[in-house]
């Protein structure tokens, strides 16, 4: 089955997870599609684009026996060969990043639960419009690794130093409202598909030459090398990954249990 959809029209190009079974947790085969997405999205005359998830939730973040397949096999030859993005990213981190670098706005509508993968997905896309009842987390802490699937490069853009930490440090998901408050979410809206589609549609009266050269020129303002953060995120991770702490926090999770560090 089709892990994800990407359709077109009026200049609007709309690419849903469809793995609702699972809440879009991302699996090997959902990180295929997202990327392969990006790339038809980028050689489209496509205006604007719209991520959303079916079912329940935008993204419940990586499907956890996709994780358990990682254990035992060498982290550094998984996260640190540099193999999309013209040489700067990992697999994973091109989920994210060919969002980010795509030369038309990106608008996530994001609903139920955005966590982990899912989280880094949206931070890609360059406006967040959120249901109500939707929920944020950077959710990597609770398998003891970091974010590194370009949350490194796309978080600080966002939110302060302090709200960055506390995501990171606790895992902890917070509310709509509450990322409104931190700079995650652009605006909050009953129905944010919808809310996206409009916004999209406006943004296609627009001159398509002058949106383009707006979005080249923010990023250059606002960033510094790309590169260098993410072989940082790679770095790090590959040091956690399989490691015994990083391996009590796994036991301890299907455990339901507390962790015990040695």
């Amino acid at each position: 089955m089709s892990r994800v959809t990407v359709t077109f029209d009026n200049h609007i190009a709309h690419v849903r997870l469809t793995r609702a079974e699972k809440m879009n947790a991302v699996d090997q085969e959902m990180i295929d599609a997202i990327i392969a997405a990006g790339q038809d999205v980028a050689a489209s005359d496509a205006r604007v684009c719209v991520l959303s998830g079916e079912g329940k939730a935008f993204c419940a973040g990586i499907d956890i026996s996709g994780l358990s397949a990682m254990i035992g096999k060498d982290p550094h030859e998984l996260l640190m060969p540099r193999t999309h993005g013209d040489g700067t990213t990992n697999q994973w981190q091109e989920v994210a990043m060919v969002w980010a670098r795509m030369d038309i706005p990106v608008i996530a509508a994001v609903h139920g639960v955005c966590f982990g993968a899912g989280m880094q997905l949206a931070l890609g896309a360059d406006l967040r419009i959120a249901a109500p009842d939707a929920q944020f987390a950077v959710m990597e802490m609770k398998w003891g690794i970091v974010p590194d699937m370009g949350g490194m490069v796309l978080l600080p853009r966002l939110v302060r130093s302090d709200v960055l930490r506390r995501l990171t440090y606790t895992a902890d998901p917070v509310d709509a409202a509450q990322a409104e408050r931190w700079g995650l979410v652009t605006e909050i809206a009953d129905d944010p598909l919808a809310a996206a589609m409009a916004l999209a549609e406006k943004i296609t009266q627009k001159s398509p030459s002058a949106i383009k050269a707006a979005k080249q020129l923010i990023s250059v303002a606002e960033t510094t090398p790309d590169a260098e953060v993410l072989l940082a995120e790679s770095r790090a991770q590959a040091a956690l990954m399989g490691k015994p702490h990083q391996m009590e926090v796994v036991a301890a999770t299907f455990g339901k249990r507390a962790p015990v560090f040695k």
